[in-house]
């Protein structure tokens, strides 16, 4: 049977793409720009079929109330779900389809499982994504727990009001290495912004008092020669405000480290608290002439 369906895709000449990446990394969001790049008609996301920015068929991962519910949607595990997409894919015209993963066994099996060629052209996310924007997206999930569909929010408002977030709009430019790439103009996509039952865990909420001191900690611990003069702590819908006065004893490193000690505290608040730190504004007050001072 598998072999007969790979023959049938071949006489039609379909070519199966892959876009693989760990869970958070940008892949929906970036599935598009893919799409444009390859001329690909369908795209399969996390259990749904999508094809002009409309979903065809299927049921969102994301509607999960559980993580293992959103795996087992997301591999398309029941029957009758796998089914319903691949009688879609029986009934419509199309050369080119991509398919998103965590990994490569993973788009394999949901291939496999669609009655699909195995992915001729696998695409990983290092590939067209930078490290930052990596982590951007990892800790925007992480955090936040959003989570992309690459359709316009109408579609997402329709079939899944409950989880509906935000909408983004993305640019994409004409891709000249494209053949025939007259055919597609400059264009503006809407993406959908949902959070799933499965991540909706509440914001966190921490008293002043005890950030102060965990901000007193991590700076401390960085370079115990600071002298902090001042914490003011903000925080509105979207996360946390940190603005630290200090005074540098002369002579030491710092003037030139001020990036560093703002990532050093972002990435340890967060990770210890579940927060998101929007900024970390650090003034330097004055460079005092007396010795470093020493902290127990």
């Amino acid at each position: 049977m598998k072999l007969w369906n790979n023959l049938i895709w071949l006489v039609k000449g379909l070519t199966v793409f892959a876009l693989v990446g760990p869970s958070g990394t940008g892949k929906s969001f970036r599935s598009k720009l893919i799409a444009q790049k390859y001329n690909i008609d369908l795209i399969i996301d996390d259990g749904l079929l999508i094809q002009d920015e409309k979903i065809l068929a299927g049921r969102s991962a994301k509607r999960e109330k559980t993580f293992l519910g959103a795996v087992r949607i997301a591999l398309f595990d029941d029957k009758d779900h796998r089914d319903e997409i691949a009688k879609h894919l029986q009934k419509i015209n199309f050369k080119n389809i991509l398919i998103l993963g965590t990994s490569e066994k993973m788009v394999n099996k949901i291939a496999l499982r669609l009655q699909l060629p195995a992915p001729s052209k696998i695409i990983k996310i290092e590939d067209i994504a930078t490290q930052e924007e990596i982590d951007i997206a990892i800790r925007s999930r992480r955090i936040e727990g959003k989570h992309v569909i690459p359709v316009p929010s109408i579609e997402v408002r329709r079939s899944y009001p409950q989880i509906f977030y935000d909408k983004i709009k993305i640019f994409l430019t004409r891709n000249k290495k494209i053949d025939n790439a007259e055919k597609y103009p400059d264009k503006v996509f809407e993406k959908s912004v949902v959070r799933p039952e499965f991540s909706k865990n509440g914001k966190v909420e921490i008293s002043e008092a005890a950030l102060s001191q965990m901000l007193l900690h991590c700076v401390l611990e960085y370079d115990s020669h600071i002298r902090i003069k001042k914490i003011t702590i903000k925080s509105d819908t979207k996360g946390y405000k940190f603005t630290i006065l200090i005074d540098v004893p002369f002579g030491t490193q710092l003037t030139g480290k001020i990036h560093q000690l703002q990532k050093y505290v972002i990435e340890n608040i967060e990770r210890y608290t579940g927060i998101l730190v929007e900024e970390v504004n650090i003034i330097i007050d004055k460079i005092t002439m007396e010795g470093p001072v020493r902290r127990e």
